[in-house]
């Protein structure tokens, strides 16, 4: 049941480059905001660049990809509608969790699809949800486990290469993950879902994607694997350029200094070259004389060998969106904050190959939070926004409004600070020296009522420390393990006790419009 949502604009913790855009306070960023005028827009602009040559390959990529699924009605009419040009995408992207990692796997997949579902209803133009799998990431310890209130689990493999080829030959997890769940309501079909997407001898590519369909089928997702040779043949020259001429890097510098000005750093740093080179392993490609090389492995390789097959090129974080928006007719992109960020280090990148650039939509969050947690909360006196932001100025600043001295010492601060102003105005008659003096004095007493108010919260510290600690073991209530809900625990925690109705709900409060942090009871 909703409880209630707090836009992003109002939670300490969101990074003010995040505010800033969703307010619109960035002018050469406001025509990525999302609004259903601009989204239309996009699609205008991008029906002029993207060919039936293209949607003719895409369909028949989704074709050969999704050959082996069971996919429902929904899903084959978006692959069909995809070769009418009045048909665009909204895409978001991930890794190849296992079993989907941390539940925002779930919510970010479920915006796109709702975002998709607004703007059909709510133009002339047709839009489908695609879910791009990470399959060229080499980070194997970043998506190889999942944690649920209960457990650890995990799988063995081998990293360093892309993770999606790798085969999985270890599920001895799946024991204890039948022995937590088994007997919760919707736990034997939660139990069934694994086992049928993680078999021995599929890989990390298939294990995903089944489970993804399995979860999202009925509501026409289409998932998509960029390690694909007719795709990345569409990438011939832009990879091409990359290499020879280090476009990230350079046209990605007019973005990064506004950013790192305004905002004191960026998401990700560009490389002179921001490519890959896959075999067994996934090398970063580097520079060397008229040559490159593979960092790491060392041998020199010529642009001759890198070009022979396309396929074997793989982006890294930076250009990858270039390489989706490239192969797809996509108007919006849905990602997390920090994906966002370095988003908009590129919009001159994709000026210069010719791309539009898509809205970009910070993705909602969702918490989940028990009957008796709530009404903790409520008894605390704080706001749920006070557990998002500096919880520990916000635990201060309550113990010292419960202080009976605060206001006290607060008033004489003031008076003191009154009768100064006083001094200084007559001072200014007389000599300047004497105006140094009272200056001085003022901050040296001002520096007393600062010492007393510290000491002063350690004296409350001690008072209410059965109060602190009740208002700290709520925070790791709503942040297990000192994080956000939904960047811990897994979907299978609430799937378990209400099945794909919790699917339904979570849809149902998702917000298209705003960036929101959506407060559920469970």
């Amino acid at each position: 049941m909703l409880k209630s949502k707090i836009p992003f604009q109002n939670i300490g913790s969101i990074p003010q480059l995040i505010k800033d855009f969703l307010n619109l306070e960035i002018p050469q960023f406001s025509s990525y905001r999302f609004s259903l005028q601009n989204a239309l827009s996009k699609a205008e602009e991008k029906s002029k660049s993207f060919s039936q040559d293209q949607r003719n390959i895409l369909v028949n990529v989704f074709k050969h990809q999704l050959k082996e699924l069971q996919l429902s009605d929904k899903q084959i009419n978006n692959i069909n509608l995809l070769s009418q040009e009045n048909t665009f995408t909204v895409v978001t992207g991930h890794q190849l969790n296992l079993f989907s990692g941390p539940a925002f796997f779930v919510y970010k997949i479920l915006q796109t699809i709702k975002t998709a579902d607004f703007l059909s209803q709510n133009s002339d133009k047709n839009f489908v949800p695609v879910f791009w799998m990470a399959t060229e990431d080499h980070d194997f310890e970043e998506i190889n486990h999942f944690k649920t209130s209960q457990n650890f689990y995990q799988i063995k493999g081998k990293s360093g290469g892309a993770v999606g080829r790798i085969v999985i030959d270890d599920i001895s997890f799946i024991d204890e993950f039948e022995k937590e769940f088994k007997d919760d309501v919707f736990g034997t079909q939660l139990i069934l879902l694994m086992k049928k997407s993680y078999q021995k001898g599929k890989t990390l590519t298939e294990a995903t994607r089944n489970l993804v369909q399995e979860l999202f089928a009925e509501y026409g997702l289409l998932m998509i694997d960029g390690d694909d040779s007719a795709l990345k043949s569409q990438m011939a020259d832009i990879f091409s350029d990359e290499l020879k001429n280090q476009i990230t890097y350079h046209f990605s510098q007019k973005n990064i200094k506004f950013l790192t000005e305004k905002y004191g750093k960026v998401q990700v740093n560009p490389r002179e070259i921001n490519l890959f080179y896959l075999t067994d392993t996934r090398d970063r490609i580097s520079a060397k004389g008229d040559g490159f090389e593979l960092v790491d492995r060392n041998p020199e390789i010529s642009f001759d060998e890198l070009s022979k097959d396309w396929s074997r090129i793989s982006p890294n974080a930076l250009l990858r969106p270039v390489f989706q928006e490239k192969v797809l007719p996509n108007v919006a992109y849905i990602g997390g904050n920090a994906e966002i960020m370095y988003w908009l280090e590129m919009p001159d990148v994709f000026e210069h190959f010719n791309l539009p650039f898509p809205i970009l939509i910070p993705r909602n969050s969702m918490l989940f939070l028990k009957e008796k947690t709530l009404k903790k909360i409520e008894k605390s006196g704080m706001e749920l926004e006070c557990f998002f932001g500096d919880f520990q100025a916000k635990l201060n600043e309550k113990l010292m409004q419960n202080s009976a001295l605060k206001p006290l010492v607060d008033q004489r601060e003031l008076l003191l600070k009154n009768q100064f102003d006083e001094l200084k105005d007559k001072a200014a008659l007389t000599d300047k020296t004497f105006r140094n003096l009272v200056e001085a004095e003022e901050t040296r007493q001002l520096k007393s009522f600062e010492r007393m108010k510290k000491r002063l919260l350690r004296a409350e510290r001690i008072k209410q420390s059965d109060h602190i600690h009740f208002l700290q073991t709520l925070y790791y209530d709503i942040h297990p393990s000192g994080n956000w809900q939904e960047r811990v625990i897994n979907f299978s925690q609430f799937f378990s006790e209400n099945g794909a109705q919790w699917l339904d709900n979570c849809y149902k409060e998702m917000d298209v419009v705003n960036s929101v942090l959506i407060l559920m009871e469970n």
